[in-house]
């Protein structure tokens, strides 16, 4: 199936074709792992959200009505998926977990940093935002959706995803300012 477009995939898994749909798998499996991941932090997670999602696209496929791309409309599942399982983890780690302070979660401040150390501050400070300021950042900045694939992707307006967009960022810039002032 060389160079076939996505529509002509699409059609084709819905009349059966294996071949097709694991084509629509490889064009966009890393695009979701990637996203999942940016949500769950973590690789197994992330692996069970993107076959779940998969998975559940392939089911829906009949239902699949061509309004956005099908990388637009897997996204939308991935996030779907992944916000569930955030969310799950989050109540299963209340239930199980003692409460520690935010020092002992802060890590060594020694002022200098690798880029090993710099990547966790930035993923610390990402996953304390409110979930939906979390996803824009992630879907917009790291995953470099437009603003209308975001909005479609979260089913909200283009307004609203520059707003918690906006509100995102100054957040992580608040948490982050000690990185610029220590010279990292």
């Amino acid at each position: 199936m060389a160079a076939a477009t996505e529509q002509q995939l699409i059609a084709q898994a819905r009349q059966g074709s294996h071949e097709a749909y694991r084509l629509l798998v490889e064009r966009h499996i890393r695009e979701a792992y990637d996203l999942a991941v940016g949500f769950v932090r973590d690789h197994d997670d992330a692996e069970d959200v993107v076959q779940d999602a998969f998975v559940r696209a392939y089911n829906s496929l009949p239902g699949f009505r061509g309004d956005s791309r099908f990388g637009t409309w897997l996204y939308r599942i991935v996030v779907n998926l992944s916000l569930n399982r955030v969310k799950q983890e989050k109540t299963r780690a209340e239930r199980e977990l003692p409460m520690f302070s935010a020092s002992a979660l802060v890590g060594r401040n020694d002022g200098r940093y690798d880029d090993a150390d710099v990547r966790g501050h930035i993923e610390r400070a990402l996953h304390e935002l409110p979930t939906l300021q979390r996803a824009v950042v992630i879907l917009r900045h790291m995953e470099g959706l437009s603003t209308r694939e975001v909005s479609r992707i979260l089913r909200c307006s283009e307004g609203t995803v520059k707003t918690h967009l906006f509100r995102g960022l100054e957040k992580m810039r608040e948490k982050l300012e000690f990185l610029k002032e220590e010279g990292v």
